[in-house]
C-alpha cells in the first residue's frame, strides 16, 4: 500500500495545484513541491472550529480559523532538502541566514528507513527552521499547528489508526502504509508523535508514537518534552535542531490559506 501511495507521487510539480475530493466526503487538497523536486507533498483543507486546548492556567476555548494540513508527517525527502541546502546558511539581501542542521549525534533516523519514512529525531527549532526554509522556497506560507489546529483536525479525523507498539515492532514505518482516516490523513496518530505549538507555551508532541501503548495513541495523546528526549547529546549547549533520545517525535505542517 506505501508503494503505490507513496511512488504515484514522485512527479515534477511547477506550482501549486488544486486537486479534487478523490472519494466522497474527502476534502479538497492542495499539492505543492520545492522548485526542482521530483515529488510533491499534499494538504488537505480544514475548516474553521472551536476547540478546548490546554492554557497556562487550565484549559482554553480557541476559534480556529480555515487552515490546510499535511497528509502525511513531513518525509526524510523533504526534510533532506532543507537538511543538504548549502545555499541556507547564506546571507540572502542582508537578512539572517536560516541555517541547516548541524551534524546529528548519532543516526537520527535510528536505522528504522529513511526514504519514504517519517522524519524523526528533530527538535522543535529544527522543525520551525525546516518551515521558514520550506516557506521561502516555494512561496506559500508554512509552520508547524498550533496544538488547536492539530485538535481540530484530529475532531474531523476520527478514530483513525496508526502505528504503536502493539504492532510497530519497535520502530516507526513507512508513510501512508496504515489506512487514511476520516479527513484523508496518515497517522495523525502514532508513528510519529507531531510537535505542535502549545497555548501553555511548553513544547508539546500529540497524537502518540509507535513506542506508545494502543490506549497512549489517539486524538487525546500529549507529551511534553523533557530532558530524557536529548540525554545522549554531549554538547553543551545541547544541540537545537535533533533530539539524541527522540526517535518517537517528528512532525507535520500546516498552511495558512
Amino acid at each position: 500500500m506505501h508503494s503505490k501511495y507513496w511512488h504515484r507521487r514522485l512527479v515534477l510539480v511547477g506550482a501549486l495545484a488544486v486537486l479534487p475530493a478523490q472519494a466522497a466526503g474527502q476534502r479538497a487538497m492542495l499539492r505543492d513541491s520545492v522548485p526542482g523536486a521530483l515529488f510533491a507533498f499534499e494538504m488537505v483543507e480544514v475548516p474553521a472550529g472551536r476547540v478546548t486546548v490546554p492554557g497556562r492556567e487550565g484549559t482554553v476555548t480557541v476559534e480556529v480559523a480555515p487552515f490546510w494540513i499535511g497528509r502525511t508527517e513531513v518525509s526524510w525527502e523533504l526534510y533532506d532538502l532543507f537538511r543538504l541546502d548549502e545555499s541556507a546558511e547564506r546571507d540572502r539581501g542582508g537578512r539572517d541566514a536560516i541555517g541547516r542542521p548541524s551534524r546529528p549525534y548519532g543516526a537520527p533516523d535510528y536505522g528504522f528507513g529513511h526514504q519514504g519514512y517519517p522524519v524523526i529525531s528533530v527538535a522543535r527549532d529544527g522543525a520551525e527552521a525546516f518551515a521558514v526554509w520550506l516557506s521561502e522556497r516555494t512561496g506559500h506560507r508554512y509552520r508547524l499547528p498550533t496544538e488547536a489546529e492539530w485538535v481540530r483536525a484530529a475532531e474531523l479525523a476520527g478514530a483513525g489508526t496508526g502505528w504503536h507498539a502493539g504492532i510497530s515492532g519497535g520502530t516507526s514505518h513507512p508513510i501512508g502504509s496504515r489506512p487514511a482516516d476520516g479527513l484523508g490523513l496518515f497517522d495523525l496518530y502514532g508513528n510519529a508523535a507531531e510537535w505542535v505549538i502549545s497555548a501553555d507555551g511548553r513544547r508539546v508532541t500529540r497524537g502518540g508514537s509507535w513506542r506508545d501503548q494502543p490506549a497512549q495513541v489517539g486524538p487525546g495523546a500529549r507529551a511534553v518534552q523533557d530532558d530524557s528526549w536529548n540525554e545522549r547529546d554531549p554538547q553543551f549547549p545541547k544541540s537545537r535542531w535533533w533530539l539524541s533520545d527522540g526517535p518517537f517525535v517528528g512532525f507535520r505542517l500546516v498552511r495558512e490559506p
